[in-house]
C-alpha cells in the first residue's frame, strides 16, 4: 500500500468520505468514540483511558499511529491487536474497493481500521488524530462522545503552519457542535484559538485550570472538578508530564460516562497500571540489554520536539538526584521535519556522551551530518555511530555502568524496539 500511495500527506478529507461512502460509511457504525489530538501525550492519554476501560470490564477499539514494530499496532480490535490473516484481508478489500482511485496510505489504513471496527461490538473507540485535526482523516467523525486536545506545541509547521496560533486552528478542527472537549495545559495564544472555534462550533470546554485540575500530593495525585477532589495514583508511566495525561484521561472519562461506564476503583487501577510502549521505557531483557555492562540500563523513548526533549530533561535531573546516579549517555536519532537542536538543547549538562545516528531504514531521516550540526548548534559533543549496537558497544567500552537512553524519535524508538525482540 506504501508502493501504491506514496504521498504520505496530503490533508483532505474528500477522497476518505469517497471510499467510506463505497465500503457502506463504516465510520457511522462505531461504538461511542473518543476523539485525541494535540502534540504530546496523545498516545500516553489514551493508553491511559484503555487501561481504565479495560480495568472496567469494558471491550476496547483504539486506533493509534505510527506503530513502532509490527503494523497490527494500529489496529486494537475489542481488546486485542487484530492478527495478521484478517489485517491483510481488510486491507485488500479497501484496495479492491478504491479501485486504484488516488488516494494517501493513512487515509486507506484509516479507512480499514473504522471497517474492522465496525464489524465488531465494542465499547468505546479510542480514535487518535494522525496530523493536525481539521483535515485529519480521522475527523470524518461527525459526533464523538468526547472530544480532547492535549498539549499543542510548534511539531509539522510545514503541514499545520508556522506559528502556534495556526497550528492550534488545526488542532482546534475536531471540535463538534454540543461535543464535549477536554484540553490540556496550553500556551495562553494556542488556548485563544481553541476557546475561538468552541464559541464558533457550540463545543463546551473542560480546560486545565479552569474547569478541571490535576497535582501531585502525597504519595498519588489530586484530580478536582466539578467542586470536587479525588486522589489517585500516581501513573505507571513515568514522568512528572504524565501527571498531566493522567489528568486529561480522568476528564475524558467523567465526560464519556453516560456513554461507556467506569468505577472509581478501574480509574484508579488504569492510571497506576497503564503501559505504553516507547515513553520512558526501562527495557529489562532483550537482544539490546546483553550488551551492557553489570549495573547500566536502557531506555527508549519517542518523544520527538522541543517539549519532548523538556519533559526528558526533567526526568534525567530526577535521576541525577538519586544517590550514586549513574551517568546518561544518549543515542539520538530525528526525522528531517524537525530541529534537532530544539530537543537537544535540553540535553546540556545532562547528558555525559552523545551518539547520533540517521534513523536505519527510514528515507526521511537527517542525515549524520545534518544531526552533528544539531549537536553542535545545542553546544553537545556528538559521535556518529552507524547502528544502535555500535553505540551500545562503544558505551560500555570502559566496563562502566551507565543509563543509556535511545531518544528523540518515535521511528527510532521503533527500530531498537524491534532490534531488541531478535536476538
Amino acid at each position: 500500500m506504501q508502493r501504491l500511495h506514496p504521498k504520505l500527506i496530503d490533508l483532505s478529507l474528500d477522497r476518505l468520505e469517497r471510499l467510506l461512502g463505497l465500503l457502506g460509511n463504516p465510520e457511522q457504525k462505531l461504538p461511542p468514540v473518543i476523539h485525541v489530538a494535540g502534540t504530546n501525550g496523545k498516545g500516553s492519554t489514551i493508553a491511559m483511558l484503555r487501561a481504565i476501560y479495560e480495568a472496567a470490564g469494558r471491550k476496547v477499539h483504539a486506533d493509534t499511529s505510527p506503530h513502532l514494530v509490527c503494523y497490527n499496532e494500529r489496529f486494537y480490535i475489542a481488546g486485542k491487536e487484530i492478527e495478521d490473516a484478517p489485517l491483510v484481508a481488510i486491507l485488500e478489500e479497501c484496495e479492491r474497493v478504491n479501485g486504484g482511485t488516488p488516494i494517501t496510505h493513512f487515509e486507506i489504513t484509516t479507512a480499514a481500521a473504522f471497517l474492522a471496527f465496525s464489524r465488531t461490538p465494542a465499547d468505546v473507540l479510542l480514535l487518535e488524530v494522525g496530523l493536525g485535526g481539521r483535515f485529519d482523516a480521522t475527523n470524518v467523525i461527525d459526533k464523538p462522545a468526547v472530544s480532547v486536545i492535549t498539549p499543542i506545541s510548534m511539531d509539522h509547521m510545514g503541514f499545520l503552519g508556522d506559528t502556534i496560533e495556526k497550528i492550534a486552528f488545526e488542532k482546534a478542527g475536531i471540535l463538534k457542535p454540543g461535543v464535549p472537549a477536554v484540553i490540556g495545559p496550553q500556551d495562553p495564544a494556542a488556548l485563544a484559538v481553541i476557546e475561538a472555534r468552541a464559541a464558533d462550533v457550540g463545543a463546551p470546554l473542560y480546560r486545565f485550570g479552569h474547569e478541571w485540575t490535576i497535582a501531585e500530593g502525597g504519595d498519588g495525585m489530586l484530580f478536582s472538578t466539578g467542586g470536587k477532589t479525588r486522589r489517585y495514583p500516581r501513573p505507571g508511566l513515568l514522568g512528572a508530564h504524565q501527571v498531566l495525561n493522567a489528568g486529561q484521561a480522568l476528564m475524558a472519562a467523567d465526560l464519556a460516562e453516560a456513554s461507556v461506564k467506569t468505577t472509581e476503583g478501574a480509574r484508579a487501577k488504569g492510571i497506576a497500571e497503564a503501559s505504553w510502549p516507547a515513553r520512558m521505557q526501562h527495557l529489562e531483557s532483550g537482544a539490546l540489554t546483553e550488551y551492557l555492562n553489570p549495573g547500566s540500563s536502557l531506555w527508549v523513548d519517542g518523544g520527538h520536539n522541543e517539549s519532548a526533549g523538556e519533559a526528558v530533561a526533567k526526568i534525567l535531573d530526577g535521576w541525577a538526584a538519586e544517590p550514586g546516579a549513574l551517568p546518561v549517555y544518549l543515542l539520538f536519532g530525528s526525522l528531517n521535519t524537525r530541529d534537532p537542536a530544539a530537543y537537544l538543547k535540553y540535553m546540556r549538562g545532562r547528558a555525559q556522551r552523545l551518539y547520533v545516528l540517521p534513523i536505519p531504514g527510514e528515507e526521511n531521516s537527517l542525515t549524520e551530518d545534518a544531526l552533528m550540526d544539531g549537536a553542535k548548534r545545542a553546544a553537545l559533543p556528538a559521535i556518529p555511530v552507524s547502528s544502535v549496537k555500535q553505540a551500545l558497544r562503544d558505551s560500555q567500552k570502559k566496563g562502566k555502568s551507565v543509563r543509556f537512553l535511545i531518544c528523540g524519535s518515535l521511528y527510532l524508538a521503533g527500530h531498537a524496539l524491534g532490534l531488541n525482540q531478535n536476538a
